[in-house]
């Protein structure tokens, strides 16, 4: 056995009257993301930084966006896709640390929410997925609403 780290990173512009999906949820919120899924940025950066570990490229490949069948697509179902491409190579998830990065609406009192989702969806623990929120002190395109983050970190064992 031995282990692989990932790392995912994932920028969704934001625009009014649009859902925000965030870590598997809608957050309430008069603004979302733009993309062409529902642009649940967490969960992309997720993707990122398990298919990175596993050695299978990243989501643009496996889900690009020019495909009309991921077109509005619950980022929870390639979340779950994702999973069964890593399993299939015979790694196992360790733990995830995530960051998200967002001026407001502010994610904190969603965080246990987030956790529970994408550990159920990962078949993990749910002390095994670690969410943190900050802001960008209104400063740049984040810090202004305009974009949304999220870093993710994960350890896979094979």
């Amino acid at each position: 056995m031995y282990f692989r780290i990932g790392y995912g990173i994932d920028v969704h512009r934001l625009g009014p009257d649009i859902p925000l999906y965030v870590g598997g949820i809608e957050i309430p919120s008069d603004i979302g993301a733009i993309g062409h899924s529902d642009a649940d940025v967490l969960l992309h950066a997720i993707c990122d930084a398990l298919l990175g570990a596993a050695n299978l490229r990243d989501i643009g490949y496996h889900f690009p966006d020019t495909d009309p069948q991921y077109k509005g697509i619950d980022s929870k179902v390639l979340l779950h896709k994702v999973y069964d491409l890593i399993t299939a190579e015979g790694c196992e998830i360790v733990n995830l640390d995530c960051t998200v990065v967002l001026e407001y609406p502010k994610l904190n009192p969603h965080i246990e929410k987030m956790q529970a989702v994408i550990a159920s969806t990962l078949h993990l623990d749910i002390d095994k997925v670690s969410i943190k929120a900050t802001t960008h002190e209104q400063v740049d395109s984040f810090g202004r609403a305009e974009a949304i983050k999220a870093y993710a970190a994960c350890l896979l064992t094979k």
